[in-house]
């Protein structure tokens, strides 16, 4: 009989890949080698894990359950090997990890390099969803989520937060006028987010004097998908309120303008969960850290090139010991400014 943990080994990479063949290729090891594993482990458990047939593999209800436990023996195997060796060599290990499309197309993805020339050994299965997770029934190590954490008895670590800026293409705001106050935008249409969660279309949040203010819009058009939902937005098809972090290389190429920037969007909360069991293992606690210095970097160089980008766009009228407060033009890209006037902006900085 093939040893145990290499064969449970064997079956999640099977699982994961949903196929013998990449099984065996990511492991390098024979096709028919995986296959013999696979059954000597069913033979071990008494149990089919696997109903195959010609097109694909399906999870028996006992195989659900052994992948599962699988998951987290070989996650505890991992963590007490990477115990007695050096912390940045030596962490290895699977690490399952769910997090929204925002944050893991704008933030995440792009700096895995980064992650994986720190920690080589750990290998990152991440699942990309707006979707509620159950990490202790889906055997996932933790998870990023936005907003209000549900008291479910997880640990969280608070990473920062995301704001949401309210744009449209500079051919809409020509076309239909840019608002002035929140109570322009009842002769403004808008693309609708449909909530996953409760199936309804988002209303435009906004902060006027410490007060979350909901304002509901009129559209044409309803999505469920983020990427959809900005690629309607810069279709010209309605104001859209995404994520900043997702409408800033937009906002800095001048395919989309932000409006009403003297009311922002309420703060949502970004955190990462962890199961309480799972709190405490090496290779979690070095990608939650990574997680957070990431944020944290991030938040640091948006803020600097937000700085020289307005630098760059407001013109010069006089010497640097004369300058005098200029008209801002409609199409400023400022997406963070602090002022609450709109139609002025003070030139003079230190």
């Amino acid at each position: 009989m093939t040893d145990r943990v290499h064969a449970m080994r064997v079956f999640i990479r099977v699982v994961d890949t949903n196929s013998f063949s990449r099984a065996a290729e990511s492991l390098g090891m024979p096709r028919a080698t995986v296959s013999t594993t696979i059954q000597q482990l069913e033979a071990l458990l008494g149990v089919q894990l696997l109903a195959r047939t010609t097109r694909r593999l399906n999870l028996t209800a006992e195989g659900a359950a052994c992948y599962e436990r699988c998951v987290r023996i070989v996650a505890d195997i991992d963590d007490l090997e990477s115990g007695f060796h050096g912390r940045e060599e030596r962490l290895r290990g699977r690490l399952r990890i769910e997090m929204p499309d925002t944050v893991a197309t704008s933030l995440v993805v792009p700096a895995l390099p980064d992650f994986h020339a720190r920690y080589p050994h750990i290998e990152l299965s991440i699942g990309v969803s707006n979707r509620a997770v159950d990490l202790v029934g889906e055997g996932v190590d933790c998870s990023i989520q936005l907003g209000e954490l549900p008291d479910s008895g997880l640990i969280a670590r608070r990473l920062g937060s995301f704001e949401h800026v309210t744009c449209a293409t500079p051919a809409y705001l020509e076309a239909h006028g840019t608002p002035k106050t929140l109570d322009d935008l009842a002769h403004h249409v808008a693309v609708n987010c449909v909530s996953v969660r409760t199936g309804r279309p988002c209303d435009f949040d906004f902060e006027v004097d410490g007060e979350a203010v909901a304002v509901k819009m009129a559209g044409f058009v309803q999505v469920t998908d983020e990427h959809a939902y900005l690629a309607c937005g810069l279709q010209g098809l309605g104001l859209i309120q995404p994520p900043r972090i997702a409408a800033l290389p937009y906002l800095r190429s001048g395919e989309l303008r932000e409006v009403l920037p003297q009311w922002k969007s309420m703060p949502m909360n970004v955190s990462v969960a962890f199961v309480k069991t799972r709190q405490a293992a090496p290779r979690v606690s070095a990608f939650v850290d990574w997680l957070a210095e990431l944020f944290e970097r991030t938040q640091e160089m948006d803020d600097t090139l937000t700085r020289l980008f307005r630098t760059a766009r407001r013109p010069v009228a006089m010497s640097p010991r004369q300058v005098q407060p200029v008209r801002a033009t409609t199409d400023s890209l400022d997406t963070r400014d602090e002022d609450t006037h709109e139609d002025e902006e003070t030139a003079s900085e230190s």
